[in-house]
């Protein structure tokens, strides 16, 4: 298993350099993520090898979010008096994402619907 961590330390440290060396507007681990997921197409036998490192790590999922949430915590408080923008903010995303999800959606059912 160590072997698997390594793997995707790995791949997560090439997003981060990748990212840093032709300072792309994507965060590191994203970046890291599409080189592993293009690696995963390519080498189908990696799978197998980092599959039970990917397994635990979703089990204990909900311990890396803590890191997040004290810092959003510890955030709060410079967002004081802007709050209305915030929430603004928060509103306008959520229907944005809902109306992209529901067109992309509506676009896949007609495909599917005319073959």
């Amino acid at each position: 298993m160590l072997a698997a961590f390594t793997i995707l330390l790995l791949f997560q440290c090439l997003g981060e350099g990748i990212v840093f060396l032709l300072k792309l507007p994507i965060p590191g681990p994203v970046a890291g993520m599409l080189l592993l997921m293009a690696a995963l197409i390519t080498w189908p036998r990696l799978e197998k090898l980092v599959e039970e490192a990917a397994n635990t790590l979703l089990s204990h999922l909900s311990l890396l979010f803590v890191p997040a949430g004290v810092g959003v915590y510890a955030a709060a408080a410079s967002g004081s008096g802007h709050w209305l923008a915030i929430l603004a903010s928060l509103a306008a995303s959520t229907v944005l994402a809902l109306a992209v999800t529901g067109l992309l959606l509506k676009g896949l059912g007609r495909k599917d619907g005319d073959a």
